[in-house]
């Protein structure tokens, strides 16, 4: 498979035939400046079942807000009309899709895996202490209450997958598919799989370096089932917004 990076966006094209959808992806963390590389598992297996990959490439700041407007905006200038679009974040990516300026409104549905929505201080060690002595903003904006509360007023899309592994400590999916589901109308749900916060994050770099004899055969099969059940449950809302 053969990315090309087309300004902040890594994208890949399924071989074979044309796309059946894409996907928008927005990783987490700073494994997020190099999303070809650094999901490269999870991304290239979705775009073996027939998807076109879009990936944002940045680093994380304090402003969230901005930055998910740029990546909306990056999103939609090179989104093909022709094609339904899935949103797919990780950790703080499933927040900045979230906070997007069309509350959802321009994608057929959201998988949120590993959501993550901690303050600055407990994300950045030493923040709390340091960040008031050098004049450093010590909170992301919007603030983690604000967040949740501009999703349950603002965000209208009804169809998001929240998945979780179960040996994650900082995901916070239950809280988020509380205020989901206190919408009129909302299809979210929240799926539980076996892995940690970084199980999307897979890159094969031993596989990469090594040749593919020195590949691990089970973490492969497991993001082969992770992309195969974003895949199933997207289908159904696969459609034109």
């Amino acid at each position: 498979m053969s990315w090309r990076q087309r300004g902040s966006l890594w994208c890949l094209e399924p071989e074979g035939g044309a796309p059946l959808g894409l996907v928008q992806f927005i990783g987490g963390s700073y494994l997020a400046a190099t999303p070809q590389l650094s999901y490269r598992r999870l991304l290239e297996a979705l775009s073996r079942r027939g998807l076109a990959i879009q990936a944002w490439s940045y680093v994380p700041g304090f402003d969230h807000q901005a930055q998910a407007n740029e990546a909306w905006k990056l999103f939609r200038s090179a989104r093909p009309e022709s094609l339904a679009a899935l949103r797919l974040g990780h950790s703080l990516g499933c927040k900045l899709h979230l906070l997007a300026p069309d509350n959802g409104r321009g994608c057929s549905g959201l998988a949120a895996l590993s959501f993550n929505n901690f303050s600055a201080e407990r994300s950045v060690p030493l923040l709390a202490e340091l960040g008031p002595r050098l004049g450093i903003q010590s909170e992301f904006s919007p603030s983690p209450s604000e967040t949740l509360r501009l999703v349950g007023a603002n965000y209208r899309q009804p169809n998001n997958l929240l998945v979780r592994f179960n040996r994650d400590g900082i995901d916070q999916s239950p809280r988020l598919l509380a205020v989901l589901q206190q919408r009129p109308d909302d299809h979210s749900e929240l799926l539980e799989r076996p892995g940690d916060h970084l199980t999307p994050a897979s890159a094969g770099l031993r596989q990469n370096l090594l040749g593919s004899w020195a590949d691990d055969p089970a973490r492969q099969r497991q993001i082969d089932s992770l992309a195969e059940t974003i895949c199933r449950w997207w289908q159904p809302a696969r459609r034109q917004p």
